[in-house]
């Protein structure tokens, strides 16, 4: 895969938004050495929740890969914000993709995919990486997905 990550982030239609602010007492990302940390992003578009709900209840699977992958796109805007230039990921080490959804939902690997897909597809070889995908009661704010990821920075 040729190109840096924004021009393939541009072909896939996307641009990335302004880093969210914190919602509460935590800062949006910590770097620790080559180790970019962020905190959970929500799938937020236009500075709104896209969806909220659980999984299984009020949104589809479908509805839920969408969502991943506005946190993902938001989880890049946080890389960005931190480093100031996302080709100086050297690697995306690890995701972990919070779904809310009801007890009886299976398919958070399916949803988490929506993450997946797209870091992989911006951050090409880079962007190979593992994933935690975990069912939770609630997240905030009633949102359906959030996602935190792990970089290592060159």
């Amino acid at each position: 895969m040729t190109g840096t990550v924004e021009s393939r982030l541009a072909a896939l239609g996307v641009t990335l938004p302004a880093a969210a602010a914190p919602a509460a007492n935590y800062v949006p990302f910590v770097l620790s050495g080559k180790l970019l940390y962020t905190a959970g992003q929500l799938p937020l578009e236009g500075g709104r929740l896209a969806a909220t709900g659980l999984l299984g209840r009020d949104l589809d699977t479908a509805a839920g890969k969408a969502s991943a992958r506005l946190c993902a796109i938001n989880v890049l805007a946080q890389a960005k914000a931190a480093t100031g230039d996302l080709e100086a990921i050297a690697r995306l080490v690890k995701i972990t993709v919070f779904v809310a959804s009801t007890a009886d939902f299976t398919e958070q690997h399916l949803v988490a995919n929506g993450a997946s897909d797209l870091l992989a597809e911006a951050l090409g070889d880079k962007g190979r990486h593992a994933r935690s995908a975990v069912g939770v009661a609630s997240l905030p704010l009633n949102a359906p997905v959030e996602v935190e990821a792990v970089f290592e920075i060159a």
